[in-house]
């Protein structure tokens, strides 16, 4: 059976890398945004100017993903410990 101190340490670090990796995409799609539309156009063929939408549409769909499975039950078990 799995404690709950594990499973809070098992949140806190999907937690952690999961606004890792919400950081590094943000970074990555602000800082070199030329490159990214033009390789992301080529791969899947979608029309450049839709990628910036998209691209927000993603950013915000993993926030919301993150904050209910890794952020919420984080914070409820430290609140049980």
């Amino acid at each position: 059976m799995i404690d709950v101190n594990v499973l809070t340490e098992f949140f806190g670090w999907c937690s952690v890398f999961n606004i890792g990796v919400l950081f590094f995409s943000f970074l990555f799609i602000s800082i070199f945004r030329d490159v990214t539309i033009n390789i992301h156009s080529k791969l899947t063929g979608v029309n450049p100017s839709d990628l910036p939408k998209l691209y927000f549409h993603y950013i915000g769909t993993y926030k919301i993903v993150t904050i209910a499975f890794s952020i919420v039950p984080y914070c409820a078990l430290k609140l049980m410990v």
